[in-house]
């Protein structure tokens, strides 16, 4: 099964967690990210393996963006 987790709003990538090859459970915190001075963790809502991670610290992303990929 492959997962994709996306962005829910504009905002700017503060922390990146997790690194390609990482495994994660649900619930884990994959990203930090920042918008209007709030700190909005990105989760997971799947077991897996990190198969691709699409964002970097500094990076500004659009809603719907791709943040990773979960396999």
């Amino acid at each position: 099964m492959v997962a994709e987790v996306r962005a829910e709003m504009v905002a700017n990538v503060w922390k990146v967690l997790v690194s390609e090859g990482d495994t994660v459970s649900d619930g884990d915190t994959l990203v930090i990210l920042e918008s209007m001075k709030m700190e909005i963790p990105v989760l997971t809502e799947d077991d897996g393996v990190v198969a691709q991670l699409k964002v970097a610290e500094g990076d500004v992303i659009q809603e719907g963006d791709l943040i990773a990929v979960i396999e």
